[in-house]
């Protein structure tokens, strides 16, 4: 099992560890980056608990929230998890996931 992170998701990785970085160092960035890094293994582990995705969004995948965030997941055809989006805790979950996620 591999994780593959979409495009969306990367690009919101990215502005997560500017947004740490800039407010709490470089340390506090790494650290926190690591601990999602940590969270996406745990999909195949079973050691996050992952609901799944609201009907309203109109996709089969799952969620769990890390600290602050609602990391957004699906189960690819070749068996590996592809995180497409996560989300701020105060962001308006199904406009961003649309969004993302096309």
């Amino acid at each position: 099992m591999a994780i593959r992170v979409h495009e969306a998701a990367s690009l919101r990785l990215d502005g997560i560890c500017r947004y740490t970085r800039d407010r709490r160092g470089e340390a506090q960035a790494e650290t926190y980056i690591t601990g999602l890094f940590a969270a996406f293994e745990g999909i195949e582990t079973r050691s996050v608990v992952a609901r799944p995705e609201p009907a309203e969004f109109g996709v089969e995948g799952h969620f769990f929230r890390y600290e602050r965030h609602f990391l957004h997941w699906w189960r690819l055809s070749n068996g590996d998890v592809g995180i497409v989006t996560n989300l701020y805790e105060r962001m308006h979950q199904m406009d961003r996931f649309r969004h993302d996620v096309g």
